[in-house]
């Protein structure tokens, strides 16, 4: 959906009266309206609790829409914090949320058919009125063509047919004379001149006053909308164009549909998130079911069963076929790429997909639809409330809360489809979180931040159209409606509109074009109505066995590793490699990698850079295995960027003829003593035998009372720091195996634990890269006792020290000069500033390591794609019961969990996919997406 995206629709079942076969048209609806099958699990709710929970909703509804009325109207939403009106110019600007408000009383529009749902009839009247008497669509103001469509016309539309509903019934509404309507008329020509294109795709945006492109209208000038912004018309502009007899509106909006399934990607059938209204190339080329395509999906399937038209339903099968076959990967939804289907394209979703599973009921897909809605329950459950987005492991990705409708709705038409009085429980703790968290004297605002629970100044007009509709709809019997609902259809944005308009004024031509451009299956097409016995074969836990999976899969393990652990266990193979395990000196390890399309790079500074050609993979689950390792490694390095990010620290050599003048910047290390915390550590330096120090020392006498010297290689960085603190060592200095490695070229090392306790390591331990490192060797060979200074940043130099000291021979002198001027060429620190480091003064480039290897992997977007410092200790709700192995490492692995790094200078990230270049530039938005 849009940036401020507020609905999504649902449909109900087709009334007797409709023009065609109830078993074709109903096709995908009947589910509906089916005999309510229960399944076991959860006891029956009583029709007094269910009364009671209905009451508090209405309780809860009064509390907003009376807020409002209080304290906002006539402003387009209420601030609940505030307790006042938000108007479009006299509030900070929020950017695209606000192209929703446009002076025009949205709240109350959008609460219009609510109203009568909840059976406030009376305060319909009186809506209806002030909306009749207050509202001016002639505003300046340029508005979202998208979001007045489903917000403001939906909501003039869907109060006029329940008006007419409700002066046929003869108590209510008898001086009304069709004005809501004509107000609907009046917007959609305001409308119409944002279809002004070459392609018939609206413009985003529109002035309301001015329209398109002259200098008043400032607008007009966008060239990419989203799919759901030019896919989500044809509901609101048909019924305009059947309500009026006027064809226009509904031509415009078909034209819109069918050149958007023309530009599908003819090989997957999906379509992508941003298409140019002009040429129609696709902008933003990742596809899923959430931001941005969500209701385009679902309007060609509620556009056939409001206009009957079978080339809807075609396209909607299609589609859906390709959804299934791609992105759904039960429980999850992923985005992919369209023209490379088999690649995710991110990591996360968003919370806008949960209409899908609701959308799947009226499809009739029942078990992908109670996987999907259970695992989004369990995140609720963590969280309070769906967070905006969040990751494959259920961290918060975004942390925010506007108080979005969907998954109360996907609620509400699984339990209409199964009877199961579990989704009556899930109504209920929505309902229970909302007072708890949401609730606020003036209304409910939405969450800032779900972890925390801190507000924002907002109420979105959707609150009151969508979620007080669902959640009372969920609970109310058929006699507490007092009209059918089963004779209307809702909207994306739950408004209603009656199924009898399919035999009115059917004046626009219904040329079926899909098959000109596909060779559908016909399998997409032989649905009848689904038989619920069938459905739940004879077998009243069907639903709770399908969700009973789901319910430890948020706290305790990921999805995904599930899945394929179960499929594993029946075939007899190993689970997919986890990023967290991988170690770079194990063989089977590189073996897997090899499979997977992933090779192993080893650069000059010590990295090692992981690269993915899917082409070169296995097969087709091997490739998707591949990506996944490397988006996982992505995750890491993100995650611990942000929790692990030490300082450098300073190893200054302080012994004649130094004293102090050479420091060299040394990486940190994640275990033993904090050398900002404690007192530096000064001694002598000894080499450590062996001198990868990954046994028992063989001269412990050599190195007791002095730091250590130790390459690195072969262990791990605790198992080296353990062997010289057994010997005796006040202190540990790992030097880099790979020769030329130097601070001022490749991003400082930070070195972690091994995975287990290391409150046993108590001494400090640093890490100097080859040249730094050569540097003190350099000075043992030629002074044999050198003394060095750990600590976190450089310290002044004692001149009377120096003073002292007895005057050096000519030849030492020149050798400490030149060392010193080595140190200096690469990047020490300045002796005149000891409090400065001039390496790496970029946050983003320290980087830890605790084996021979690290792993680095390109980025092009340095400051806002998280792909940055790729590290692998344990996220929060990492997979903890795939295996044991991903709880921690074993002693005797020789490598730890594998530590990405990235340098100053990212790379593009087509080394990683020079394959697909054709897709890169969705991978670059692909973390800049805005809901």
């Amino acid at each position: 959906m849009s940036e401020a995206g507020g609905g999504r629709g649902s449909g109900s079942s087709v009334p007797q009266r409709a023009p065609w076969s109830l078993v074709a048209a109903t096709a995908a609806l009947c589910l509906v309206s089916a005999t309510s099958v229960w399944t076991a699990g959860a006891a029956p709710m009583s029709r007094e609790e269910k009364q009671k929970l209905g009451n508090q909703v209405l309780e809860m509804f009064d509390h907003a829409y009376g807020n409002y009325m209080e304290h906002a109207y006539p402003a387009d939403e209420l601030m609940p914090l505030t307790c006042r009106g938000r108007v479009r110019g006299q509030e900070p600007s929020r950017g695209d949320v606000d192209d929703a408000l446009g002076k025009f009383s949205l709240t109350l529009i959008d609460s219009l058919d609510t109203l009568v749902v909840l059976n406030k009839t009376k305060e319909f009247e009186d809506a209806v009125r002030k909306v009749l008497r207050d509202v001016n669509l002639d505003n300046d103001v340029v508005v979202s063509v998208f979001e007045t469509n489903i917000r403001v016309l939906g909501g003039l539309l869907g109060g006029h047919s329940l008006a007419i509903m409700l002066k046929e019934k003869g108590e209510y509404m008898q001086w009304y004379n069709d004005e809501l309507l004509q107000m609907a008329k009046q917007l959609g020509y305001k409308l119409l001149p944002a279809f002004n294109t070459t392609s018939g795709l609206p413009y985003p945006r529109i002035n309301l006053k001015f329209g398109i492109r002259k200098p008043e209208a400032r607008t007009g000038t966008e060239t990419d909308t989203c799919t759901a912004c030019a896919g989500t018309l044809i509901l609101e502009f048909a019924a305009l164009s059947r309500f009026t007899g006027a064809t226009i509106f509904e031509e415009y909006a078909r034209k819109a549909l069918d050149f958007l399934w023309e530009k599908r990607q003819r090989s997957s059938n999906l379509v992508g998130v941003t298409i140019n209204i002009h040429t129609g190339d696709w902008v933003r080329k990742d596809s899923g079911v959430g931001a941005g395509i969500d209701s385009y999906y679902e309007y060609l399937l509620k556009a056939y069963v409001l206009l009957g038209d079978d080339s809807f339903l075609e396209r909607f099968n299609t589609h859906y076929d390709a959804i299934m076959r791609y992105i759904s990967q039960p429980p999850l939804l992923l985005d992919v790429h369209i023209h490379k289907p088999m690649l995710n394209a991110r990591t996360w979703m968003d919370a806008l997909l949960a209409f899908f599973p609701g959308l799947q009921v009226l499809k009739g897909d029942i078990r992908p639809a109670i996987e999907t809605h259970e695992m989004l329950y369990q995140v609720i459950k963590k969280h309070n409330f769906l967070p905006e987005a969040f990751t494959t492991d259920f961290r918060v990705h975004w942390a925010q809360h506007p108080l979005r409708p969907e998954f109360a709705e996907s609620t509400y038409f699984l339990y209409k489809a199964t009877g199961d009085p579990y989704y009556l429980e899930v109504g209920k703790t929505l309902i229970e979180n909302l007072n708890k968290y949401a609730r606020v004297p003036c209304g409910f605002a939405a969450m800032k931040d779900v972890r925390t629970g801190s507000h924002e100044d907002r109420m979105d007009s959707f609150f009151l159209a969508e979620m007080f509709k669902y959640l009372y709809l969920l609970f109310a019997d058929k006699e507490d409606i007092i009209f059918d609902i089963e004779d209307y259809i809702f909207t994306t944005e739950a408004h209603l509109l009656p199924l009898w308009l399919s035999t009115t004024n059917q004046r626009v031509s219904k040329k079926n074009t899909t098959s000109e451009y596909t060779e559908l299956d016909d399998s997409n097409f032989d649905w009848t109505c689904p038989n619920t016995q069938i459905l739940f074969p004879n077998d009243p836990l069907y639903a709770q066995s399908i969700r009973e999976p789901l319910k430890n899969v948020v706290d305790k393990s990921c999805p995904r590793g599930i899945i394929r652990v179960e499929e594993s266990l029946r075939s007899g193979a190993k689970p997919p490699l986890r990023a967290r395990d991988f170690m770079a000196t194990n063989p089977e390890h590189l073996e897997i990698l090899k499979k997977m399309g992933v090779s192993l790079i080893h650069l000059k500074d010590g990295r090692v850079q992981l690269v993915q050609h899917a082409i070169q993979a296995a097969s087709s689950i091997d490739a998707e295995d591949g990506l996944r390792f490397m988006q996982e490694m992505i995750e890491l390095s993100s995650q611990q960027q942000k929790e692990q990010q030490l300082p450098p620290r300073a190893v200054q050599i302080v012994s004649h003829p130094f004293f102090g003048r050479v420091v060299l910047t040394a990486g940190p290390a994640q275990f033993g003593p904090d050398l900002s915390k404690h007192k530096e550590t000064r001694g002598f330096v000894a080499s450590s035998k062996p001198y990868n120090g990954c046994s028992e020392l063989t001269n412990p006498e050599a190195v007791m009372g002095k730091i250590a010297l130790i390459q690195r290689g072969q262990c791990m960085f605790a198992e080296k720091a353990r062997n010289i603190q057994n010997a005796g060592a006040i202190g540990g200095i790992v030097i880099d195996d790979n020769e030329g490695s130097s601070s001022d070229t490749a991003p400082l090392f930070q070195m972690a634990g091994d995975g287990k306790d290391t409150d046993d390591i108590t001494i400090p331990m640093l890490f100097l890269f080859s040249k730094e490192g050569g540097i003190i060797l350099d000075a043992i060979r030629e002074y044999e006792e050198v003394e060095v200074l750990l600590s976190d940043k450089a310290k002044d130099r004692d001149p009377e020290m120096e003073n002292e000291e007895q005057p050096s021979s000519e030849n030492d002198s020149q050798s400490a000069e030149q060392i010193a001027s080595r140190s200096q060429e690469i990047d020490l620190v300045d002796q005149e500033s000891p409090e400065e480091s001039s390496v790496n003064s970029h946050p983003e480039a320290l980087s830890p390591v605790d084996t021979d290897s690290a792993a680095s992997v390109s980025s092009s977007e340095q400051d806002s794609n998280p792909m940055e410092n790729l590290e692998t200790t344990s996220l929060d709700g990492e997979c903890t019961d795939l295996d044991n192995q991903l709880q921690e490492q074993p002693e005797t692995e020789e490598d730890s969990n594998p530590n990405v790094s990235w340098g100053k200078k990212a790379q593009p990230i087509d080394s990683i996919l020079a394959d697909w270049n054709e897709d890169i530039e969705a991978f670059e938005m692909m973390d800049k997406d805005e809901l």
